[in-house]
């Protein structure tokens, strides 16, 4: 992997405000669905913000990466299979970088079939150009590349990228995202003596095309083939000191099933959710659900020896396990005794562990003022939505759906379809039909309240792109209006994926602070690719930086976009 790191030299700051002055006032057509309008603000109050933006991001250290993206054959469940590679490696290289760094990197296409790339829980801010999905860009095509462009603009925490097209992320292409803090903004805990990344997921021996092209044919998917903790099944090994504490980062990278997590003869202190420290609660086990992501303290106080790291799926009939070691450097001695069972009771126990996570008010997060200084509970509403999953039959194929509606990907991405105003790909929220392309839209600023509701039997999890939200309920059976006096209005995480348990609800309270067309969508991805997903816009007619950023000029255009230009 090629990287590197600098801060923008003084001298490009001469070139900047020119540059976006002329883009702001040059033409170009109104996004879909709004009257054209003249750019607000005076020219003073325009050239300010301008010279205060530039002098912002040469405070902001660059980070470059060129990462080349091929085939390669991989053996995680003991057989050959065709993989996806991350500049060689599988699963791909972990990117480490820091609050408010910015990020390019140059993303080389080598395999077969057109790929993007998406940064699971990088909120993306003022910038939804770059989420990395095929509602807002065009795919890369083979052998092309497209140079992506973000910031980790005020976050903190564990996250992870993998592959958004097709069914790629079955054949690898995933990797560790983590967002340290800036030195001068504290964390609530000691620094750890380690940091290991631990990506879990279920997995298939088939290829992708071959699950692809199942799903295509009207059937679900069978049960996942194995369990594994970074690309293999048993083996991986994280060692370290007796008496010092590391920090584990687990992310749930896998298709359908929920994990449980657990270390042998070790408990588990939480301390971050997907960018929010938490109240440090102590904990024998875990369960994380698909796209959820989380880390923990674990120190090591027992007798040297090596011990059982363990994930085992939730919620399913037959059980998948996969293991690692936890190995004490002063140890001379293997694993022993049997490998620690998980949980013995289903989804009311892991509801009620959820509801145990709570926001840690007084700590920092990656500004310095801390978490509880946002009082989310004191903020009026401006809109509630309900959003129900389900599986209907349609023409005689399986699919996925929101509200009754399976969401059909154009090929225009809705992003550039509202930016150059080109009718006839999507549909503002009243569809009608069984399938189709439905857009919710959202004013810039607006306070929202979703429930999710899950009738179906088996759980489920939904992500949102650009934001993180409060999980402030959860509850079995059907939600009704009297529940949302059993709101955690106080001190719910924020997080950008939630779980619903069969037969239940979730409600979640979201702050539409971002601008941009966004992804909500099922993480289980199957689910996502048979229609299990829409979009949001979120919008004001309000033009400034201090709201969206320009498209990019490198912007790959498709569809009904091709003939524009940017």
């Amino acid at each position: 992997m090629k990287s590197n790191s600098q801060i923008m030299p003084p001298q490009y700051i001469s070139h900047i405000i020119p540059a976006l002055y002329v883009y702001i006032y040059r033409e170009r057509p109104p996004p879909a669905s709004r009257p054209p309008i003249a750019m607000a603000g005076t020219m003073s109050r325009l050239l300010l913000f301008l010279l205060a933006s530039a002098f912002a991001m040469a405070d902001d250290p660059y980070r470059y990466f060129t990462w080349t993206v091929t085939y390669g054959t991989i053996y995680p469940l003991g057989v050959p299979q065709q993989g996806i590679f991350v500049n060689g490696q599988f699963p791909g290289p972990r990117l480490d970088c820091t609050t408010n760094d910015n990020i390019i990197i140059n993303v080389i296409n080598q395999i077969d079939e057109p790929l993007l790339l998406t940064w699971n829980g990088i909120k993306q801010r003022k910038n939804s150009w770059q989420d990395g999905v095929l509602g807002t860009n065009c795919p890369i095509p083979p052998k092309g590349n497209y140079t992506y462009k973000f910031q980790t603009k005020d976050q903190i925490g564990t996250f992870t990228y993998f592959p958004s097209t097709g069914m790629h992320r079955a054949a690898g292409g995933f990797g560790a995202l983590n967002v340290h803090q800036r030195p001068l903004i504290p964390v609530p805990y000691a620094p750890p003596a380690g940091d290991f990344s631990l990506l879990v997921g279920d997995w298939y021996k088939s290829s992708h095309k071959a699950l692809r092209k199942t799903l295509d044919s009207g059937s679900p998917l069978p049960f996942p083939h194995g369990l594994l903790i970074n690309g293999v099944e048993k083996g991986s090994t994280f060692a370290g000191d007796q008496g010092k504490t590391y920090l584990f980062r687990i992310s749930n990278v896998g298709f359908e099933t929920s994990i449980n997590f657990r270390i042998q003869n070790h408990k588990l202190k939480l301390v971050q959710i997907e960018g929010s420290h938490t109240l440090q609660n102590l904990y024998d086990s875990l369960d994380i659900h698909v796209g959820q992501s989380l880390s923990v303290l674990v120190t090591l106080d027992q007798t040297p020896s090596d011990y059982y790291i363990v994930a085992s799926t939730r919620f399913t009939r037959k059980v998948l396990t996969s293991s690692g070691v936890l190995h004490y450097s002063n140890s001379n001695s293997g694993l022993s005794g049997a490998i620690p069972a998980g949980p013995a009771t289903g989804a009311h126990w892991s509801m009620l562990q959820a509801r145990t996570f709570r926001w840690n008010l007084t700590a920092n997060a990656a500004r310095p003022n801390p978490q509880g200084t946002y009082h989310y509970g004191n903020i009026t509403r401006s809109k509630s939505i309900s959003v129900a999953n389900s599986a209907p039959v349609i023409n005689g194929k399986i699919r996925y759906a929101v509200n009754g509606v399976s969401f059909v990907l154009p090929d225009t991405p809705l992003k550039l379809a509202d930016y150059f105003n080109i009718s006839g790909v999507f549909t503002w929220d009243n569809v009608t039909t069984p399938m189709g392309t439905p857009v919710l839209p959202f004013n810039l600023h607006d306070f929202i309240e979703v429930v999710f509701q899950n009738t179906e039997k088996t759980i489920q999890t939904w992500h949102l792109d650009g934001y993180d939200f409060w999980v402030v309920g959860y509850g079995s059976g059907e939600w009704s209006e009297n529940l949302r006096r059993r709101y955690n209005l106080v001190d719910a995480v924020a997080r950008h994926t939630v779980q619903v348990y069969p037969n239940s609800w979730s409600a979640i309270l979201a702050s539409l602070d971002n601008e941009g067309m966004w992804n909500l969508r099922s993480a289980m991805w199957a689910r996502q690719y048979l229609g299990q997903q829409l979009y949001v816009r979120v919008w004001t007619p309000e033009k400034s930086y201090f709201n969206e950023y320009a498209i990019p000029h490198n912007a790959l255009l498709c569809g009904k976009a091709s003939g524009f230009h940017v």
